[in-house]
């Protein structure tokens, strides 16, 4: 950083103390020297002096002086990036929020949630370095396909666990995913509602869309609305499930004809098509934001930034974040 930053608190961390805040903000900056920036008056809080204990309140305005270590975000953390680092360390700098009851993530494509064949490093094994210090690991409440990046909400005790659970099993949880599909949807926004039933093949197992009775079969319904388009090439969807199947997105993203970029499993392209250059064959499918009622009462209200690859695929399309209209 080149000089004096100044960060405003965020509604999402009233109360937070100032030694927290910086580890969250800045996870590569030890306490030693943060205390050294308090006591010689670098780091204020509305222009007044504080101590590493002082609680913070929204809207309130932090100097940083000038640090030598990135801000959380400067720098996402990829699956590539992961290697040689510890789990805590790695946790930390995913970490979008924080709480005495839940932890919001956001996964990087490429890392899976949970362990499986030719997986050798996963969220779920990679929380025991979080075990608080009565012995309690962190609860996984929901999962995130491996290449699907985003909001990952974590249980850090048994009650929020449970609570956490029931909000999901209810529908309770507003969760929504960006996604840049191939072609134009046949309407601006919709409702895709079908059954969805796993088969297995030469390469693994897949879920595909079933007739009503088919056995194995689970209703699915999503939303999708179209946020903007490249021509008729492609589409940015925001896309909500409003039941949790596998792969449902991923699904019903195809079953319109609107398959998802880099998608191994369901994009099939015809022999005319040729992915776009400038752009990675990587699954496009981010977990943006997720609202759910909090353990505690109130409301977990999380977004995630995107990962590199669809950063370089927006930029390439000219795409603008504002366009999503997420603060409307």
């Amino acid at each position: 950083m080149a000089g004096v930053e100044q960060i405003t608190v965020e509604a999402g961390e009233a109360g937070m103390r100032l030694d927290r805040w910086f580890k969250t903000h800045f996870p590569g900056l030890g306490f030693g020297p943060l205390q050294k920036l308090l006591r010689s008056g670098q780091v204020r809080v509305n222009g007044g002096r504080v101590k590493s204990d002082t609680r913070l309140e929204p809207g309130q305005v932090v100097r940083i002086p000038p640090l030598g270590v990135d801000r959380k975000g400067d720098a996402p953390v990829t699956a590539r990036t992961m290697r040689g680092q510890d789990d805590g360390a790695v946790l930390s700098k995913m970490m979008l929020h924080e709480d005495p009851q839940v932890f919001v993530f956001n996964k990087p494509s490429g890392l899976a949630v949970q362990g499986g064949s030719g997986v050798n490093r996963h969220v779920d094994d990679m929380l025991e370095a979080f075990r608080s210090k009565k012995g309690e690991k962190p609860r996984l409440v929901h999962r995130l396909d491996r290449d699907t990046s985003g909001v990952l909400v974590v249980a850090r005790t048994r009650l929020a666990a449970m609570k956490l659970a029931e909000a999901f099993r209810g529908r309770d949880a507003t969760k929504t995913y960006w996604a840049l599909v191939k072609g134009v949807p046949p309407k601006r926004e919709d409702k895709i509602s079908t059954w969805i039933v796993k088969e297995q093949t030469l390469d693994g197992d897949r879920m595909r869309v079933a007739r009503h009775g088919e056995e194995g079969a689970d209703h699915a319904v999503s939303y999708y609305r179209v946020i903007e388009q490249a021509a008729q090439a492609l589409t940015w969807l925001e896309m909500q499930p409003h039941t949790g199947r596998t792969h449902q997105l991923r699904v019903h993203a195809a079953h319109i004809g609107c398959p998802i970029i880099g998608d191994p499993k369901y994009f099939e392209a015809d022999k005319n098509w040729d992915f776009p250059g400038g752009m990675q064959n990587r699954l496009h499918l981010h977990a943006r934001r997720i609202v759910i009622p909090h353990p505690n009462g109130g409301v977990i209200d999380v977004t995630a930034p995107i990962p590199p690859h669809m950063r370089q695929s927006w930029n390439l399309l000219g795409f603008e974040e504002a366009s999503a209209g997420e603060n409307e």
